[in-house]
């Protein structure tokens, strides 16, 4: 695939608490039906009184609350149009990448690209080891991007739901003892 030429200039620069709800929202548009919580709500439905884009767009508070300093923002024209959440495990010598999310329009223009070489550019600077980030399956276009800039797979993960509603969706948990 053949990334379209960017249409102006991206600047990478650092979180300031006004891109909140800009992020926010581009966070949540990035991963519907790509997320864990969008497929949980999809088998279940609405669980309590957060669905899953309430649940998503935690994330990005949590991702605040670990690392502010790792959270680096691509503007167009001034604008917010994507980011990269990052943390640094100095100990282990591992850097964190637990949420990209770019703005649909400004997809295909290298601009996932540039966050995750921001990123990349400093865990090196922390003398970190290596970088780790995962997406799922489903999410194709992560997973090309991931391995294009030289990210290799190297563990698969299933996530399990069960229903606490009711009985659970079986009926049979007695049967289990």
């Amino acid at each position: 695939m053949i990334a379209d030429a960017p249409t102006a200039e991206v600047v990478i620069r650092p979180y300031i608490h006004a891109d909140f709800e800009v992020l926010r929202s581009l966070l949540v548009e990035a991963f519907e039906g790509v997320s864990i919580d969008h497929a949980i709500e999809l088998q279940l439905g609405k669980v309590h009184d957060f669905d899953w884009k309430c649940r998503k767009g935690r994330d990005l508070a949590v991702d605040i609350d670990r690392e502010i300093d790792g959270i680096l923002v691509a503007q167009v024209k001034g604008q917010p149009v994507g980011f990269i959440s990052t943390w640094r495990d100095i100990e282990a010598g591992i850097g964190h990448i637990p949420n990209l999310a770019v703005a649909r329009e400004h997809r295909g223009k290298g601009i996932g690209r540039k966050l995750i070489e921001a990123a990349i550019e400093r865990f090196r600077s922390s003398g970190l080891g290596a970088a780790k980030i995962e997406t799922l399956q489903q999410n194709m276009r992560a997973n090309e991007l991931y391995t294009s800039e030289g990210f290799v797979e190297i563990a698969r993960q299933v996530h399990f739901v069960r229903d606490l509603r009711g009985d659970g969706g079986n009926g049979n948990a007695s049967e289990a003892s």
